[in-house]
């Protein structure tokens, strides 16, 4: 009896047939009626059971589940659901989804003809890495009567990991084999140079570099041709992650280091489809999760595991450690992007020294993000006395970052500032742009 449960359609039933036994005391003929009405609900009620507990499994489920989420993605859950019953029943489905979601109000109505099945699904969005535990598919099924509803539990405690984003990995790589990037229309990157890596000559056809012509080979077969040089490859690529307090700061439910992690995915995807070599470290106190710079084939998943568990540590980020591990690891020139984020011009002065001592050896870009709140709030038109002065404070912040770009800038340090939920797009961006100029 612990899978059966009473629809309230049956208390309301119950209530109707109270009501006729009110009217019996005034008009007596009506008691047979309310007798008759009560016989009628327990017996219906009855009937409906033994139907629906007539076999030990008439309804059939299966949660399918990805392999694993995609932190701060839309992960499609599938349900596929089978009536084996004689006749068409309702459904209704409660999935026990994991905590960290906070949704305590799921649930899915379905009808399902005999013999039939149903197939839908529904999405879950973690804004947060780590393990994911799913509690029971629940199934309540009644038939066109509802009076009774029977419990079906499936598929208990299954768990999945949530592991850096890597939904979008393949749109990324299409942008980049085309070298362009959407964000707000197509910006395409303007080829400044050639490496010295010869390819081989082929025929002029309309958009080729007319300064690669190579006049001899021209001559020697009385058609246009041109040299074609490819891309140097193995080039270093090196991502260097903040896990300090800094980063704890979260915006549109995902923290800084969050955004961090997930672009540092989706750029070691597209350096790895470029033939370069992509690594990574984390810091705070100390260098963690070091990754060196390769190409093989399982790099990105060694990426991907070394920030699985990849948290805010609460401390001030040791720069000067930062210093002496990236001396000491990278012997050789390498483009080294840090995501990190300086709020104030004197947060940069700070730690300039050791910025401009890996800037030596290295190819720097550091990544620092917008304040999209702040960024709103600049945008708006102020209502009142109180908005005006809010929007000039958020100005002056807003101008601060601009002189951390331009004091950046004067030591040959790269920049990306951006908006967090841009910050795949740009450090692509960035790196194709560097890639095309051939500066590393």
């Amino acid at each position: 009896m612990k899978n059966l449960y009473i629809h309230t359609r049956f208390f309301l039933a119950l209530i109707v047939v109270g009501i006729v036994y009110i009217f019996a005391f005034f008009f007596p003929w009506m008691m047979m009626v309310a007798h008759v009405l009560l016989l009628l609900v327990f017996l219906a009620a009855m009937v409906e059971y033994l139907f629906l507990f007539s076999k030990k499994e008439n309804i059939s489920a299966q949660r399918i589940l990805p392999e694993k989420l995609s932190n701060g993605d839309e992960n499609p859950v599938k349900i596929d659901l089978r009536n084996s019953y004689i006749f068409k029943v309702n459904v209704n489905v409660i999935d026990e989804i994991p905590f960290q979601f906070q949704k305590r109000d799921f649930l899915i109505r379905k009808q399902i003809e005999s013999g039939k099945n149903a197939y839908f699904q529904y999405i879950l969005e973690p804004k947060e890495r780590g393990e994911y535990s799913f509690g029971a598919l629940n199934v309540y099924a009644s038939s066109p009567l509802g009076f009774v509803a029977r419990r079906f539990r499936f598929q208990k405690d299954a768990m999945l990991a949530a592991y850096p984003s890597f939904i979008h990995l393949r749109k990324y790589e299409l942008m980049a084999l085309q070298n362009e990037v959407l964000l707000g229309g197509i910006k395409k990157i303007r080829k400044l140079g050639h490496t010295m890596e010869f390819e081989q000559i082929k025929e002029y056809v309309p958009g080729d570099d007319i300064r690669t012509v190579n006049w001899k080979a021209t001559s020697k077969t009385n058609r246009l041709m041109v040299n074609q040089f490819q891309d140097e490859k193995s080039q270093r690529i090196f991502m260097i992650i903040d896990k300090g307090r800094t980063m704890k700061m979260p915006f549109k439910g995902l923290s800084l280091l969050d955004y961090s992690i997930n672009a540092s995915m989706a750029l070691s995807h597209i350096i790895l489809k470029k033939s370069d070599r992509a690594g990574m470290m984390t810091f705070s106190k100390k260098a963690e999760n070091k990754v060196a710079a390769d190409n093989k084939s399982g790099q990105l998943r060694k990426i991907s595991e070394a920030l699985y568990n990849v948290k805010t540590d609460f401390f001030e980020s040791d720069f000067n450690r930062l210093y002496q591990d990236v001396k000491f690891s990278l012997n050789q020139r390498s483009l080294v992007l840090l995501f990190t984020n300086f709020e104030t011009l004197d947060g940069l002065n700070r730690q300039m020294k050791y910025l401009r001592g890996i800037a030596k050896n290295h190819l720097l870009v550091v990544v620092f993000f917008k304040n999209s709140e702040l960024h709103q709030l600049i945008n708006k038109k102020p209502e009142n006395t109180q908005e005006v002065y809010d929007q000039i404070i958020a100005e002056k912040f807003e101008f601060e970052k601009k002189l951390i770009i331009q004091e950046l800038r004067k030591y040959g340090i790269f920049s990306v500032y951006t908006l967090p939920e841009n910050l795949n797009i740009e450090v692509i961006n960035k790196y194709l742009e560097i890639k095309a100029r051939g500066i590393l």
